[in-house]
């Protein structure tokens, strides 16, 4: 109980709004006290922890996603995918939905997608007839298809955390991904004329345009067929396609779309230095947290709580995926990935959920928990980049969680195979 009170601690210093990496460091020195621990042994078992090969892959990809986004290549897939189903019903919303799709799987994050897609796509959307509230909405929950389809910084931490393949964790999170996306341009077709009063472009491109269009274009869109393709192919390992993601953007940037300045170039390695030393600090504390409760048999007794009051599997899933969501409207996906997933895991696998379909469970439970209030962080996000109140897209944000991310939840919870079978076809479980 005491270390349940600690994670409490946790939520509630997040709540007031303490940074989060202190956060982490008050509750490791709760643990410390509960547990008579000494800090110094703590501290060197934290250090160790970060030790691996595989985190490199952590800062390149933030830094490949700074890259992509100040050196033109989020400007030519917005184009072409506008150019691919603009003209089409509802075809603004399905552009933004591809495309924070496809720029986020490339960058890795969700916040890399909001920042660049959101600046470039919600003014247009105004003008076809779009709500700024609507489209606020529909770029923080698509935004989240970066976590799902990989290469994804969630999935790399979770699989560190647990100590689960990456590339499988990678594999798992494709499917949910797909659905995920397919169902939000549904949805998004479905609103036209009664929450939406679409306005549609009625020039026609020539063919020397869309050719113009297409070939600017295919640069952006080797990288992620090039990243992945490698991966799942052998070529090279997550890290490795991390480092070629980086060189990648960087040549693209610079001589190719020609976007990309000294300046950008610069400012693009400090943020990324920036937002990755914040993730190592929390990284380190959470690694922390998770060999004390682990020492403290937490996770195990856990899972005797649950299993000593509900005895049914599917009860058990659905208090999971309840947690995860309540969870994920509190705190950012870091923290669930690394704290509450490990945590919860040993109850997974009593009740035979495999760890990696339970990657995939934590990615899509993410969506829900990133967009719903209280704390909301990708749906407010998205309402500063534009310009809009919280209040006016809240209401279309629940619209499209209970239509499309609940669902396709359930559907991944539920039925394994939508995670698994691809991993096992890849040979990676």
């Amino acid at each position: 109980m005491d270390a349940l009170a600690a994670l409490l601690l946790l939520l509630v210093l997040l709540g007031i709004g303490l940074p989060v990496a202190w956060s982490f460091a008050a509750v490791v020195a709760a643990l410390a006290v509960i547990y008579d621990a000494n800090f110094n042994t703590l501290m060197l078992q934290g250090f160790r922890s970060l030790d691996g090969v595989i985190l490199l892959a952590l800062p390149l990809f933030v830094l490949a996603g700074y890259l992509m986004q100040s050196g033109g290549i989020a400007d030519r897939l917005v184009a072409f995918i506008e150019l691919l189903v603009g003209r089409r019903r509802g075809g603004m919303g399905s552009a933004m939905v591809v495309t924070s799709g496809v720029f986020g799987a490339m960058a890795g994050t969700a916040t890399a997608a909001v920042a660049a897609i959101g600046t470039l796509m919600i003014d247009p959307m105004e003008k076809r007839g779009y709500s700024r509230g609507y489209a606020a909405a529909l770029l923080g929950i698509s935004s989240l298809l970066g976590i799902l389809i990989p290469p994804s910084i969630t999935m790399i931490l979770f699989a560190v955390a647990t100590q689960q393949s990456v590339a499988a964790c990678f594999a798992a999170s494709i499917v949910p991904g797909l659905l995920l996306m397919v169902g939000l341009i549904l949805f998004n077709r479905s609103q036209i004329g009664r929450h939406i009063h679409e306005i549609r472009s009625d020039r026609r491109q020539s063919p020397a345009e869309k050719l113009g269009v297409s070939v600017r274009a295919l640069p952006a869109l080797s990288m992620p067929a090039i990243i992945i393709g490698g991966i799942y192919g052998g070529l090279f390992t997550p890290t490795e396609a991390a480092a070629f993601a980086v060189l990648a953007a960087v040549l693209i940037g610079l001589f190719v779309y020609r976007d990309m300045t000294p300046a950008k170039l610069r400012q693009a390695t400090i943020d990324a230095a920036e937002t990755t030393g914040s993730i190592i600090i929390i990284l380190l504390f959470s690694f922390i947290i998770g060999r004390m409760l682990v020492a403290g048999r937490v996770p195990q007794d856990l899972a005797a709580l649950v299993a000593s009051v509900v005895s049914d599997p599917v009860m058990i899933m659905i208090i999971v995926n309840l947690f995860l969501i309540l969870v994920g409207a509190l705190i950012d996906d870091v923290s669930i990935t690394v704290v509450i997933a490990p945590l919860l895991l040993p109850l997974m696998v009593s009740v035979d959920v495999h760890p990696v379909h339970f990657a995939a469970i934590v990615g899509t439970s993410v969506v829900i928990g990133a967009n719903s209030p209280p704390m909301a962080p990708l749906l407010f996000m998205a309402c500063r980049i534009g310009g809009v109140s919280a209040q006016h897209a809240v209401g279309p944000a629940l619209r499209m969680m209970a239509w499309v991310a609940l669902p396709v939840l359930l559907l991944t919870s539920f039925v394994p195979a939508l995670s698994l079978s691809l991993p096992r076809w890849l040979g990676l479980l």
